[in-house]
This record gives structure tokens, sequence and C-alpha cells, in this order.
């Protein structure tokens, strides 16, 4: 069993932004953190980078709990994106078809997923998840380069 903390942030939006992960291991309670940033971007994307890059990270197909607080994330996982995939990676937008935004990411999540078994937690933010915390304090370190 995994734990996926994930975070995602940026200064503007769009502007400056940074993602962060804290992966741990349960039996074991061995972690490993990471992450990195984009001179211009979106909190959006960031937030998904971070879920990207922490499934990314793992070596061997695994039970996943992801924790974050990007309701975007949560929502596009759980609810969106079986219709987008459904719709040609497309969504309504009024009476016409639109491109989903984000895609590239979306497509690299769906393929991550394909190999994981993931459970999604969503966890609030700013309010002293200790985990979610720390992934904000590297999230924005890793954008402060860029102002």
């Amino acid at each position: 069993m995994i734990h996926l903390f994930t975070d995602g942030g940026c200064s503007g939006n769009p502007g400056p932004g940074g993602w962060a992960f804290v992966l741990r291991h349960v039996p074991t309670g061995k972690e490993m953190e990471q992450s990195g940033g984009e001179r211009e971007t979106t909190n959006n994307r960031m937030e998904l980078t971070a879920v990207v890059k922490g499934l990314e990270a793992l070596k061997k197909p695994s039970e996943v709990e992801l924790f974050t607080d990007s309701v975007y994330v949560g929502k596009g996982i759980s609810e969106w994106m079986p219709k987008w995939k459904a719709n040609g990676w497309r969504r309504k937008e009024g009476k016409k078809w639109a491109e989903v935004k984000n895609v590239d990411l979306w497509q690299e999540l769906d393929a991550l997923l394909a190999e994981h078994t993931l459970k999604y937690t969503r966890v609030a933010g700013h309010s002293g998840h200790p985990e979610n915390d720390r992934c904000d304090v590297l999230a924005v370190a890793a954008y402060q380069k860029y102002l």
C-alpha cells in the first residue's frame, strides 16, 4: 500500500508554478519526496503534474491512496475522465464540443491509472494536514526561482 500526497500551486494563474509529492510506502514508512516548477503555467496543471509525477515514481503496479486538496483532480479522476474518454477527450462547452483542458496530462494520468489501483481521498488545503502542508512548502519553493 502506497500513500501519495500531492499539491500544486501558482503565483498568479497563469504564472510561475510548482508541484510536489510525498510518496509513503505504508508497511515500512519509507518516504520519497520530489518537486519541480515551470515558468508559466496554471494551478490546475501543477495539481495534475504532482499526481502524474508521483505515480511515475512507482517502480511496480501498486495500490495507491491519493491525498490531494484539488477538487479538480479528484472530480477529474472519479467523475469526468470516463466521460471525456468516451467522447474522444472532448467535453461539452455550451452546445459545442471542446478539447479537454490539460488533455496531455489527463491522458498521461489515464495511462498510469491503468497500471495502479487508486483510491482518491480529499484533504482540506492549508488545514494543518502535515503531508499536504509539506507538499505546499515544496511546491512554493519550486516556483520561487521564477519570481
